[in-house]
């Protein structure tokens, strides 16, 4: 079989039409169709099913079509590590992004990708934080941003920075919470986040230690929109503190205490794609954007 029947089938199996197919690869629809029967005649297996609306895949097909993906990606790696033989870097990324764009730096971060390495494209996917750790561990992302601990011993990352977070309140409710106990802190309407997120498992492991939990009345899986709720009115949460003390300096939150959960900012990737050129090509933009010199990536175990 031919790496460019594979694309064909991918490209048919994302779009599900075979004129959406020939667009997207710039060739002519009778030439995709030709290429899907040449494979499916070779495998001897049908990978579609051909209906008035387009193209589904099979059985058979959705179980090909993996496979399919990782081989067109292999080759594309093989390309890749023969232009950064070249001194150049080529190739596709997908990045995950966590947080406020300004906080992490994404576009000093893209810029400079883009001056350094024109032939790299990098597309940006913002995520929870656990989930994108999760993505990044099954393959699904190539790096991410991420807050929270490494804890899977086949991702490792780039420290970026630490960074805090704060109880905060709505500004009108500060005769009821700066002086309030864990009780009465944790008896009031919470904003909390997915499950999956390392804000959560911050506030979880705030409560934990006392025996207690929150009671959540709003989830939210955005800082810019949990903010916005706090200083509506909705509820108490976790506010990154730069945020915190800014809110609270413009009188549109109170904090609570002196409470301060420290959390790191990591940029991760799979262990196993360490001296993948296309990485160390962004892990290069990072050091220079975050002034981090030649500090080392930090692994299961590492001290952060």
């Amino acid at each position: 079989m031919e790496l460019y029947q594979l694309r064909s089938f991918v490209a048919v199996a994302e779009v599900g039409h075979l004129t959406r197919a020939a667009e997207k690869l710039h060739v002519s629809q009778p030439a995709v169709s030709a290429q899907i029967k040449a494979l499916e005649d070779e495998l001897d297996l049908a990978l579609f099913e051909r209906t008035s609306s387009g193209m589904t895949l099979t059985r058979a097909g959705e179980r090909l079509l993996a496979d399919a993906e990782k081989v067109l990606a292999a080759a594309q790696g093989m390309r890749n590590e023969a232009k950064a033989l070249k001194g150049e870097v080529a190739g596709k990324l997908r990045v995950g992004t966590t947080s406020d764009p300004g906080f992490i730096r994404v576009g000093e971060f893209l810029n400079t990708t883009v001056e350094r390495h024109p032939l790299l494209q990098v597309e940006l996917h913002h995520e929870i934080t656990g989930a994108a750790f999760a993505m990044v561990r099954d393959g699904e992302l190539d790096a991410s941003f991420y807050y929270g601990d490494l804890e899977h011993p086949s991702v490792e990352g780039l420290r970026l920075r630490a960074s805090a977070y704060r109880v905060a309140a709505p500004a009108a409710w500060s005769g009821r919470v700066v002086n309030a106990d864990w009780g009465a802190i944790a008896n009031q309407p919470w904003v909390t986040t997915p499950s999956i997120s390392t804000h959560h498992k911050l506030l979880r492991a705030l409560f934990d230690k006392h025996g207690m939990e929150p009671t959540t009345v709003v989830e939210a899986d955005q800082e810019s929109v949990i903010a916005n709720l706090v200083v509506s009115g909705v509820g108490l949460s976790l506010i990154r503190e730069d945020l915190a003390l800014e809110k609270a300096a413009a009188g549109e939150v109170c904090l609570w205490g002196d409470v301060r959960l420290e959390t790191i900012l990591w940029f991760i990737y799979l262990r196993a794609r360490a001296d993948d050129p296309a990485i160390r090509a962004l892990l290069g933009v990072l050091r220079d954007t975050w002034k981090l010199g030649d500090q080392p990536a930090h692994r299961i175990g590492q001290p952060a």
